[in-house]
């Protein structure tokens, strides 16, 4: 993620109305600039989209410039990610966590000194989440920073779109434990989506479900790919040197 300078971070007030942080977002993207590249939209129906750059325009709307000219503007709810479309240049399989390393809600403390422990542990039982793994996904994303933005518009601790902060009802996506809470309840309807596959679900947070179905398995893009490897090389350490993945268990009994 592409995380706005520390000097954009807004104080800590409590948010005066549902505008705010749309604004917030607004002022580190002027400041910022264009997203510029080659890069994928990925839409929530399904459809992929290459582009040459991203820009917030409002509360509702963003802006995606085509790679041969022009742009269109799209209600920012139809967004589900936006990833950069570099291939991996020399391709590694994504190992598979264990499947001793499951994913389901367990009795266990964040290591000592985590940021935002309690919220955490709440968050990842709401949502039957081991909270090594939302600790993994945090730390992956923002590393810890309630604040952070990236130039495309994703926020707070779990990086979330605004597809996915809108979509639950949040006024802000700063606020640590509604984030991590809206954050926690995506990727389990990502590991349902996906059938328990850990993997998979990680990818699709990352790229965005389309992209991941379109290939059917992690994407190639290299973004995507140490994405993966970081949060599993962090909730799950010890990894089973195996090229692909499958289900870690069944949904209906626990995982």
């Amino acid at each position: 993620m592409l995380l706005s300078p520390p000097g954009l971070l807004p104080p800590r007030t409590p948010d005066p109305g549902p505008q705010l942080p749309f604004l917030l977002i607004l002022l580190a993207l002027m400041l910022g600039g264009w997203v510029e590249g080659q890069y994928l939209a990925v839409f929530v129906d399904g459809r992929i989209l290459p582009i040459g750059g991203a820009r917030l325009l409002d509360e509702r709307k963003i802006r995606l410039e085509l790679p041969n000219g022009g742009g269109i503007v799209v209600p920012v709810t139809r967004v589900d990610r936006i990833v950069e479309a570099a291939v991996e240049p020399d391709p590694q399989p994504v190992v598979a966590p264990l499947p001793a390393c499951g994913f389901a809600y367990v009795e266990a403390e964040p290591p000592a000194g985590t940021p935002f422990a309690g919220e955490i542990v709440a968050a990842a039982k709401a949502a039957n989440l081991h909270p090594g793994l939302v600790v993994a996904v945090v730390q992956a994303e923002s590393a810890f920073q309630p604040y952070a933005i990236s130039r495309v518009g994703a926020a707070g601790l779990m990086q979330l779109m605004p597809s996915v902060w809108l979509g639950a009802g949040l006024q802000t996506p700063f606020e640590p434990a509604s984030n991590l809470r809206a954050g926690s309840t995506h990727l389990r309807a990502l590991l349902e989506r996906f059938k328990g596959d850990l993997t998979l679900a990680l990818a699709a947070y990352n790229a965005g479900a389309a992209a991941v179905e379109k290939y059917g398995g992690v994407p190639p893009y290299a973004e995507t790919r140490g994405y993966v490897r970081r949060v599993l090389g962090r909730f799950c350490p010890e990894l089973q040197a195996r090229p692909t993945s499958g289900p870690e268990e069944p949904l209906a009994a626990g995982g």
